[in-house]
């Protein structure tokens, strides 16, 4: 599971065996998880978390987006 950024109470990561899948980033504060999808950027999945929270981890998605591209297509290939 690497782990691509952290912010605030956030972690970014994704799996290593996810290949087949679209490009996106898991989502992670303590126990609520959420997956958003990188081209284009869009919400996936949540489990819990609040809508405030959502916005706020979608600009994180949105600002972030090369970098998570990036290292999906290191990690996962592209």
């Amino acid at each position: 599971m690497p782990t691509v950024l952290r912010s605030g109470p956030y972690r970014f990561f994704f799996y290593s065996n996810e290949y087949g899948e679209p490009p996106h980033i898991h989502v992670q504060r303590d126990r609520l998880l959420a997956k958003c999808w990188l081209k284009p950027v869009a919400l996936a999945s949540s489990s819990h978390f609040p809508s405030h929270e959502l916005r706020t981890i979608m600009d994180i998605v949105r600002k972030n987006q090369d970098t998570f591209l990036e290292a999906w297509n290191e990690h996962i290939g592209g």
